[in-house]
């Protein structure tokens, strides 16, 4: 058959589309159905390369595999048609795509305020998609704040340069309400077109101009620094304001405009909707957004900032500390959107911001978090997490992007947030003492107690220069990158399965790298070691041979039809023993190599100068304790004598968590031999004989 073994084990199974969750042991796959009835039982017990198919309880299933288990795991997971299947590795972390762990996140706040959760999912598709543009604005105010303050190009806003660079990335912020009421008007199955058009009305040289008309008057307004104008149209009055910038009027008008436009499509016949829908939605909503939506929208924004403003100066320590804290939980849910909203509110009405500099804390606490992830990947020779992690630093540190990190990494192994909060935290302290002792001094004089920012940038290294006292917020985020990064390089991010996993997946691909390694090492040499062979006419002696295999552990010998464990009773591991111990210590049975020693210390496989090789699996399921109650005395790869210790183990414990303590021997290739033959019904002590071999 062409298909891979991963892809008939697949295919016998169910399909992708049948599993729920899968993960391994030291010898065999455990999947989790949705039907059991559909798995053909027959073409896996024929299968080339399993040794057996046991059925489970309910709609559990499992698959044989031996020794190789780790890269057949690894090679399913890695299937195109398992990517969307409902995987979880033996670590009990799914193979889900991030847009998966994204909706995970969210649904934990969905469901119980339906209008809330509408809501939130509004503001954020309303600015999801220009996400782009906004991002590459702010890396051109960065590089053009880096290259004044270096002294490259000269900060001179009267030369028709600088006029020119400034519009590159001005145009962007200037009509960002056109963009937002676009999206706004898309999420509400509105033709966008209509939305952006309406809130153009707003920003036309014709609209702005009634300021300097002579029925205008104009209020100014020494809190914020700008002034109120209002102007008579028809003998009616409007509240003018510079609508440039501004995210609350477009939100807000395309909410009504919904309303008009559906309203509409119900009373105007089908045939002329085309024309008549957008000529009287034009009409009445670009009124009402003139003389009511667009004032209040001001009015709103204005309050929020300015109540954030006064929070910022008078308790600056509580602010420059929650806000970092509360951004981890925000990003995942997507509650983030108000508070982006408000930093470019902020600009438009104060002239500069003050929200993103504790922002910028979290942002780097969580990149520190990733690198950490990433050190441990490149220790651990775990290449998919290596890949994950390399690519969600890059976008972090170089975009000022969380996403990748937090839905790749972050939310998958629950323990980083516990480091990266400590970071948050050390960082908010340090912005919150440093702002207080250093403060920012605005463009019009104004004392500012915080990091300060006059564009909305996104928080990454390339921004950096667009904070004011931009050491201050350096040395901010240096602080809690470096605190997550350490915390996670010395408590790890994984619970001991999840690490114990991924250190097998990669004694596995050694061990499959490794023949085709020795085997272009040993070519060149192989005609030197026959020519010495003649010359000398001499001969290795061979390998003694392995006529018994003896008790790893002291107790009472059973036959594997007793032992209450279907996999072994089926002797698809090979003929073997089971004994009931009455000591801590398991030994070698035989003497050999370590092929493999599972990092929970349940089970060990040895292979012998002669080819015999052994499998001693300490107790059944005990792969669950995670390694709790074993202290593994051995590595892999290491060579052992008969009797030398495996493994100490606290069989109370193991029998507290309700598992069996039967210690499990087998042959492993026992077909190619003569005759295994156990000896059963016997006491023995760790050493004794319990297995005759003959070749």
């Amino acid at each position: 058959m062409a298909d891979s073994l991963a892809s008939q084990i697949i295919t016998a199974i169910g399909g992708p589309e049948n599993v729920r969750s899968l993960t391994h042991c030291a010898t065999r796959l455990r999947f989790e159905l949705a039907d059991a009835s559909k798995v053909d039982q027959n073409a896996l017990e024929h299968m080339k390369g399993v040794l057996g198919a046991v059925p489970q309880s309910g709609d559990r299933f499992q698959v044989v595999i031996g020794g190789g288990v780790a890269t057949v795991y690894e090679n399913i997971m890695h299937l195109p048609e398992m990517a969307n299947a409902g995987a979880a590795s033996a670590s009990g972390e799914g193979q889900k795509s991030n847009a998966d762990v994204k909706a995970e996140a969210r649904s934990k706040a969905r469901g119980k305020v339906a209008w809330l959760d509408s809501f939130f999912e509004y503001l954020a598709d309303s600015f999801r998609p220009i996400l782009g543009v906004l991002l590459g604005a702010s890396i051109i105010i960065a590089l053009v704040n880096l290259l004044i303050s270096l002294n490259v190009i000269p900060n001179d806003e009267a030369s028709a340069g600088w006029v020119f660079v400034k519009a590159i990335w001005k145009g962007v912020f200037y009509f960002l309400p056109i963009m937002v009421a676009y999206n706004a008007s898309k999420k509400l199955k509105v033709d966008p077109w209509l939305g952006g058009a309406i809130m153009a009305i707003l920003m036309t040289p014709q609209f702005t101009s009634l300021i300097d008309a002579k029925t205008t008057t104009c209020v100014e307004n020494a809190a914020l620094g700008t002034k109120s104008c209002t102007a008579n149209i028809f003998g009616i009055p409007m509240a003018l304001s510079d609508y440039s910038g501004n995210v609350f009027v477009p939100l807000l008008m395309a909410a009504v405009l919904a309303l008009v436009y559906h309203g509409l499509k119900k009373i105007i016949p089908e045939s002329v909707q085309l024309v008549f829908v957008p000529f009287f939605c034009m009409i009445i909503v670009g009124a009402l957004t003139a003389f009511i939506i667009g004032p209040i929208g001001v009015w709103v924004g204005n309050g929020l900032g300015v109540g954030l403003a006064w929070m910022n100066t008078h308790a600056p320590f509580i602010f420059a500390i929650i806000i970092p804290l509360l951004y981890p939980f925000l990003v995942p849910l997507g509650l983030h959107w108000p508070l982006n909203a408000l930093m470019l509110m902020n600009i438009q009405t104060l002239g500069y911001d003050f929200i993103q500099g504790p922002m910028g804390v979290w942002n780097f606490a969580c990149f520190g978090a990733t690198a950490g992830v990433l050190f441990i990947a490149v220790r651990d020779k775990d290449k998919d997490m290596r890949q994950t992690a390399l690519g969600a630093l890059a976008a972090g540190l170089l975009g000022g992007v969380s996403e990748p990190s937090l839905y790749g990494i972050h939310l998958r192994y629950k323990l980083v947030y516990k480091r990266m909060l400590v970071g948050c935290g050390l960082g908010g302290v340090v912005i919150a003492v440093l702002g207080w002792l250093f403060p920012s001094v605005t463009a019009a004089g104004q004392t500012v107690h915080g990091v300060t920012t006059t564009a909305f940038a996104f928080t990454s290294l390339l921004t950096i220069p667009v904070f004011d006292q931009m050491w201050v917020y350096a040395v901010s985020i240096a602080v809690s990158f470096l605190t997550s990064f350490f915390l996670i390089i010395t408590f790890d991010y994984r619970t001991p399965e999840q690490k114990a996993e991924v250190l097998a997946r990669a004694a596995a691909d050694q061990k499959a790298a490794a023949p085709a390694v020795e085997a272009k090492e040993a070519a060149p040499a192989a005609t030197t070691a026959t020519a010495t062979a003649t010359a000398t006419k001499t001969e290795a002696p061979a390998a003694a041979a392995t006529t018994v295999v003896n008790a790893p552990v002291a107790g009472h010998v059973i036959a594997l039809d007793e032992t209450g464990d279907p996999v072994f009773a089926s002797r698809a591991l090979g003929e073997g023993v089971g004994i009931q111990p009455t000591d801590s210590e398991v030994v070698a049975p035989v003497s050999g190599v370590l092929q493999t020693v599972a990092e929970t210390g349940h089970a060990f496989g040895i292979k012998t100068d002669d080819g015999v090789e052994v499998l001693v699996h300490v107790g059944i399921d005990t792969v669950k304790m995670n390694g709790e109650g074993f202290a593994v005395k051995v590595k892999a790869d290491e060579r052992v004598n008969a009797g030398d210790p495996l493994v100490s183990v606290d069989f109370a414990k193991v029998k507290d968590a309700g598992y069996s303590t039967t210690t499990l021997m087998t042959v492993l290739n026992t077909a190619a031999l003569t005759s295994v033959t156990p000896k059963t019904g016997i006491d023995v002590k760790a050493g004794d004989e319990v297995i005759d071999i003959q070749r």
